[in-house]
């Protein structure tokens, strides 16, 4: 396989990276009271040793009183959690590597199995996480200037300690996803509305200032789905004019890359072609994409929650699509987070070693 179109340097702004293979962004919890540890460095490190481009982190949340649904998972505010984010930075960078934060805030969630809730109310648009399942508040007009503001801080503070880009977490269900979906933001003034592009509003804000913070030399990355984690078949554009419409106002705000979130890049996103969510993504506004869904394993990751393993899968179909132009960049979640080494594997045609997946490499962080 003639992977040469994978292995292509890459250069955007601050962004500059030897290949196009991204890890992917994958919540792992390992961060007691949101401080990374030297174990989270170690674990970044080890993937840019085994020479992935860009690293983007697990989310790491803002600082809003209920923008985590568990304890474990990483701040991006306050001294500890800073010191821990420049620990893995510094590392990262040791190692050769480049990185960006996954800056996050997860709107209404269900509460955490643990029994841990947040010492305010979860908030969101309408105080919905799901249609009709009320876990939460409806923000005031205060609590959205003040999450606008906390974003453009975690934007400012990535940019202070080294990091290469940011991704903004407007996908899945969470808050700016949460202010998209007609079926969760019911509002009825400015941050609402019956269109697509009015409940971009939010969005769009969080993006201009995000671009205020770190000015216009800074990558910035917006991760977008159109699936939800309780509607798999959503759509929150249902054409390429309704996707053209959604998507051109956020790259306008800011936005240099998209990264289109599908569970399986090789479906197409609308009848009119083959292309994926990041081929259109790319076509309709002539910004970088990242794809990602289920890229060099058998199954998908949701599925790896449920236990379900997976085997190593050809790459055949995404160098095709990669050669032919569709999109920039390439997400891989899994493979990484069970195998540092899978990029050079690739790249040095061992495929032999390619290991498959296992949910036991979710209660840990691998290390070799």
């Amino acid at each position: 396989m003639n992977t040469d179109s994978l292995f292509r340097p890459f250069s955007l702004k601050s962004l500059n990276i030897p290949n196009r293979i991204v890890m992917a962004p994958m919540t792992r919890s390992f961060s007691p009271n949101g401080i990374p540890t030297n174990t989270v460095a170690e674990y970044y490190a080890k993937r840019a040793e085994g020479e992935v481009g860009l690293i983007l982190s697990e989310g790491t949340v803002i600082n809003r009183s209920s923008s985590s649904n568990e304890p474990n998972v990483p701040h991006f505010y306050g001294n500890e959690a800073l010191a821990g984010w420049q620990n893995v930075i510094n590392a990262v960078h040791a190692a050769g590597g480049a990185m960006g934060p996954q800056i996050w805030h997860m709107g209404v969630m269900n509460n955490h199995a643990s029994g841990w809730t947040p010492p305010k109310p979860f908030e969101g648009p309408s105080g919905l996480n799901n249609p009709n399942l009320k876990n939460g508040v409806a923000m005031t007009e205060n609590d959205i200037t003040d999450t606008i503001e906390a974003f453009g801080q975690a934007a400012a503070d990535a940019k202070r300690l080294g990091f290469d880009t940011l991704e903004l977490h407007g996908a899945h269900g969470y808050l700016i996803d949460q202010f998209f979906w007609d079926a969760t933001n019911l509002r009825t003034d400015a941050w609402g509305g019956k269109t697509l592009t009015e409940r971009s509003r939010f969005a769009i804000e969080v993006i201009k200032e995000v671009r205020k913070q770190v000015g216009d030399d800074f990558a910035v990355i917006l991760r977008l789905s159109q699936w939800k984690g309780t509607a798999y078949d959503n759509k929150l554009a249902a054409t390429p004019q309704e996707l053209e419409a959604w998507l051109n106002p956020l790259a306008d705000a800011g936005v240099d890359i998209f990264h289109c979130s599908q569970r399986r890049f090789w479906e197409p996103e609308f009848e009119e072609n083959d292309l994926n969510f990041a081929g259109w993504a790319k076509k309709v506004t002539g910004k970088a994409t990242i794809t990602v869904g289920s890229v060099g394993l058998t199954g998908e990751f949701l599925a790896a929650f449920a236990g379900e393993s997976s085997q190593p899968s050809s790459l055949d179909e995404l160098l095709r699509r990669m050669d032919r132009g569709d999109f920039d960049l390439v997400a891989v979640g899994r493979p990484l987070l069970s195998d540092p080494q899978w990029v050079k594997k690739i790249r040095e045609q061992r495929t032999d070693e390619l290991k498959g997946f296992t949910k036991d490499a979710l209660a840990k962080l691998v290390l070799e």
